[in-house]
């Protein structure tokens, strides 16, 4: 980066401006070694041309366009889990809620131990905002689970 440009960014040097001569008069050149140092400071100036200095003006920066970006939101859902073992199956209710994980909304009830299905029924009654479609749906599923680990003697191949 030469010195000019260096100026032309920085905010503490500020340019005074005449018609042929375009000075600093905050910038002191160090004099070299080969030279006697002056008793006054040395001003440094340049020449510039006028279809010069329109190259040093900074271009206008483009505004980025904004825009807001809205996603549907996903409902949370409604999950059925099952533990599946040899002399038990195990039933839980969660609840998804996407972007922010798994709530447990139940332990996990064992069939044929206790009545799961019965358990999960009245769990499912106890909760006035899982509607009466959601908990039919949800307790079809129960009793088609049931139903197939039944079939299988606990054994899932």
């Amino acid at each position: 980066m030469n010195s000019l440009s260096m100026a032309l960014l920085h905010p503490n040097l500020l340019p005074t401006f005449n018609s042929n001569t375009l000075t600093f008069p905050s910038i002191k050149l160090k004099p070299s070694l080969s030279h006697v140092p002056s008793p006054t400071p040395t001003r440094f100036s340049l020449s510039v041309s006028a279809a010069e200095t329109t190259a040093f003006a900074a271009p206008p920066t483009p505004q980025p366009e904004l825009g807001v970006v809205v996603k549907p939101t996903e409902k949370p859902r409604l999950v059925l889990k099952f533990i599946w073992m040899e002399k038990n199956i195990g039933i839980a209710l969660d609840q998804m809620v996407p972007g922010h994980g798994t709530i447990p909304l139940s332990p996990y009830y064992f069939w044929p131990r206790k009545d799961a299905w019965e358990e999960l029924k009245e769990l499912l009654e106890n909760k006035p905002w899982i509607s009466q479609k959601q908990m039919i749906i949800l307790l079809n599923q129960a009793t088609d689970i049931i139903n197939l680990w039944q079939q299988s003697g606990g054994n899932l191949s």
